[in-house]
């Protein structure tokens, strides 16, 4: 992430930080001078790659085994939308472990209590697909439904009973997590592509408010108005 941070413009503005004089500015990252990948990269999925996150691997893990440079960790990030790293990147499974026993108190209710119940697939006689496997239902949950393939006639109606499934509280946050785990990443050879992007994005324009240098503006000092 460093390498990103380096090519942040630099903002400088006022002190406020106890004993400072009045024409004292502090330099600082402009965090809101934000990188993006262009949205017409973004959507043509043959520019990436599909990748499945191993173990307590961090983002920086990811882009030196994919990238070869730990650096673009950031590429990593801003692929996959990804902007808080703590709710969206997978824990390690130290952390997942405290999460997930302080959001359900006991290993007893982690393993053993019902999240929710999902249904299994139904389908008729041909094959169709009648009701769809892991929708959230009522645990009694039914369906009835006429198979074609018998006739539009009462002897036709079939009714489903005991068609869900319990998902467990440990289940449906282990899914949750493993979901996290599938990612994706822009090909090495367009790496170039979005670096000139990002460099062209992150200058300072001349002539704009406020504007010192390329990389860098200067706010203004209103405590000398005050």
């Amino acid at each position: 992430m460093s390498d990103y941070f380096s090519q942040v413009p630099d903002f400088e503005y006022v002190s406020r930080l106890p004993g400072a004089k009045i024409n004292d500015y502090i330099t600082v990252k402009n965090i809101f001078k934000g990188a993006h990948i262009r949205e017409d990269i973004l959507e043509d999925l043959t520019l990436f790659t599909k990748y499945q996150i191993v173990g307590n691997d961090r983002p920086d893990n990811v882009a030196y085994s994919f990238y070869g440079d730990s650096n673009l960790d950031w590429v990593v990030l801003k692929c996959n939308n990804i902007i808080n790293i703590q709710s969206e990147w997978p824990m390690t499974q130290e952390d997942l472990d405290r999460y997930l026993l302080n959001k359900y108190d006991s290993y007893d209710n982690l393993y053993n209590g019902i999240h929710h119940y999902e249904t299994k697939e139904i389908t008729n006689s041909t094959g169709v697909v009648i009701v769809p496997e892991g929708k959230w239902v009522p645990k009694d949950f039914t369906v009835s439904y006429f198979d074609s393939a018998k006739g539009q006639h009462p002897s036709s109606l079939i009714k489903e009973d005991y068609i869900t499934t319990e998902v467990t509280n440990f289940q449906y946050e282990e899914k949750i997590e493993n979901e996290k785990r599938n990612i994706f990443l822009l090909k090495p050879d367009y790496i170039n592509v979005i670096m000139d992007d990002i460099e062209s994005t992150m200058e300072y324009k001349k002539g704009s408010t406020q504007y010192i240098s390329g990389t860098l503006k200067k706010a203004e000092n209103i405590r000398i108005y005050q």
